[in-house]
């Protein structure tokens, strides 16, 4: 397929990648143009805009935020008014419900195609084609996108056919991995002050009833305190907390620890912590216990 791929982030950059690799012809555009220059050495052709991006069969977002979303989908040279007929656009960034609701309906008016199919994954998962693709659309757009998103992740979950669906999806699991990073950090806090070593608790957790990837993985940074570089940035992280706060809201569901979430995240962002990983929020425990 001819696709645009727009946001050569952390995670973007991988994904494009990954698209070059399943053979697509992949045009890429990116607000800094180096950042485009490595998929332009691997093949990829390198759009002077964004409506330069909006030539194919499809294009790819994978954005920070809802503002960086709308900044490049409205407005006369963006997606909406750059996509023709028939083009698909599939929308990979953790954004809010609400944005998903707006996209959907704008883009149906201007006879495009929409896929909401954020992923679970960090960068280093993009990068090697192990994201989990949420995915949500109608039938017809959904096949459409497959190949795509078989392209850049190991697994394709189709959600439901309202695309908003997907993001709420997506902004739920980011909340349970949030609450396990608070969870992983206050234990950690308390074996470590009572004198266990935190690699030796952490061997123990994932040995016995905690296998899960996501342990290993965040247990892993918070027990080395490996905040450095950030995969996912904690603003990041506070950003999505507070979109899911907002989805509750909406839909009348209290959500209680997203809440104290909230709370962890201005925290470690009010003693400077915007460069630091999301998991960073796990260390806060033992700062509290004067284990910092």
């Amino acid at each position: 397929m001819r696709v645009g791929f727009i946001g050569l982030g952390n995670m973007g950059s991988g994904m494009a990648a990954n698209l070059l690799k399943a053979g697509h012809a992949v045009t890429v555009y990116n607000r800094t143009p180096a950042k485009a220059e490595p998929l332009v050495a691997e093949g990829a052709q390198a759009a002077a805009d964004l409506a330069g991006a909006c030539r194919g069969d499809a294009v790819v977002t994978m954005l920070a935020d809802d503002a960086a979303v709308e900044a490049v989908t409205q407005g006369e040279a963006g997606l909406l008014a750059s996509l023709p007929p028939g083009a698909l656009h599939i929308s990979s960034s953790t954004i809010s419900v609400a944005l998903s609701e707006r996209l959907t309906a704008a883009h149906a008016a201007a006879g495009q195609r929409f896929v909401s199919a954020p992923v679970f994954g960090r960068p280093d998962a993009a990068a090697r084609r192990e994201l989990f693709v949420l995915a949500a659309g109608d039938d017809e757009a959904i096949e459409a996108a497959r190949p795509l998103l078989e392209a850049i992740g190991k697994a394709v979950f189709t959600v439901a056919e309202a695309p908003p669906a997907a993001n709420l999806v997506k902004l739920s699991g980011n909340f349970l991995i949030a609450s396990i990073i608070e969870a992983l950090g206050e234990a950690m806090a308390l074996v470590a002050k009572g004198g266990v070593d935190r690699e030796r608790y952490l061997e123990i957790l994932t040995g016995t009833l905690f296998g899960a990837p996501v342990v290993r993985t965040y247990g892993g940074l918070i027990a080395r305190r490996q905040f450095q570089p950030a995969g996912f940035a904690a603003p990041l992280g506070q950003k999505d907390i507070r979109l899911a706060l907002a989805a509750g809201e909406a839909l009348r569901v209290p959500l209680p620890l997203a809440s104290l979430l909230r709370d962890r995240f201005l925290s470690l962002l009010a003693h400077g912590g915007d460069q630091l990983d999301w998991s960073a929020i796990g260390q806060l425990a033992a700062r509290d216990a004067g284990d910092a």
